[in-house]
């Protein structure tokens, strides 16, 4: 799944593309929304919120969409939009202007409903770590809602903060010298605190880079997410992949089981008999 940082570009693309322009291409493939036309509006804006993306148009209506895991908007010039294109099955949206086509592809949700109701579909999520929202000591206390739940799986949890996947989940715990796997009642509030600041502080960095970036070098931009079996830039040890989460949410993250400090994966999985 998209991370905040990526959906933030995505919107960017969107809203350069098609704000203060008149829609002349509008085709949902998505169950009711096909029938739905809004050609000869106008897009006042396209603004991400946490991993959602949301285009207004000046007839108070908004058009949401969500990536989920595969999804993707691409922008082309109203000449590159071709056969093929609109053929591909696994297109779902087709929105112009004159001056450009967003493409949106295997997109996880779409949804058109007036802009008043947008926190119908995005009110749940928690402070925006890019957005004008954001809120640390808020998303501390989100955290701390539910001690006994696993850092990793708390940071992932878009109710608390939004923005975090597991890229940026395990960029942050390993900079920060934590168990993803730490019960988050164990995690000092000092520390949630920094985890928060951090997170926020990668984020908002990253945006200066065309992809996501935590190490400051964009040749290199990751320390230790997909580097699975090789040694850590820390201390050497390999990297290991673990899941993180309860069964209907888990993911898999990437760590350092000598660098991060705390709670192994094998002290959070459950044990035989014990639901």
């Amino acid at each position: 799944m998209p991370e905040g940082d990526a959906v933030w570009r995505t919107a960017r693309r969107l809203h350069e593309a098609l704000a203060d322009r008149e829609i002349s291409l509008w085709e949902l493939r998505w169950a009711e929304l096909g029938a739905s036309d809004r050609r000869g509006r106008t897009t006042i804006e396209v603004v991400p919120r946490g991993k959602h993306i949301l285009q207004r148009l000046d007839d108070g209506w908004t058009l949401h969409s969500h990536l989920r895991m595969e999804g993707r908007w691409a922008v082309v010039p109203p000449g590159g939009l071709y056969h093929r294109n609109r053929a591909d099955p696994f297109v779902r949206a087709l929105v112009g202007s004159a001056a450009a086509v967003a493409i949106g592809r295997r997109l996880g949700m779409l949804d058109l409903v007036p802009t008043a109701c947008e926190p119908d579909l995005v009110g749940h999520l928690g402070p925006d770590l890019l957005g004008p929202d954001w809120d640390a000591d808020r998303a501390v206390a989100n955290l701390l809602g539910r001690p006994g739940r696993s850092l990793g799986a708390a940071l992932l949890d878009q109710t608390n903060l939004a923005g975090i996947g597991t890229m940026w989940c395990a960029e942050i715990c390993f900079l920060e010298r934590v168990s993803p796997w730490m019960p988050v009642g164990e995690v000092d509030a000092g520390a949630l605190g920094a985890i928060a600041a951090r997170a926020h502080r990668l984020l908002a960095g990253s945006l200066a880079h065309r992809e996501s970036v935590s190490t400051g070098n964009p040749r290199r931009p990751l320390f230790i997410h997909g580097r699975a079996g090789r040694p850590c830039p820390r201390c050497g040890t390999p990297i290991s992949v673990a899941e993180v989460g309860e069964p209907q949410v888990r993911r898999t993250l990437h760590h350092c089981p000598r660098c991060q400090q705390g709670a192994t994966p094998e002290d959070r999985a459950p044990r035989p008999g014990i639901r």
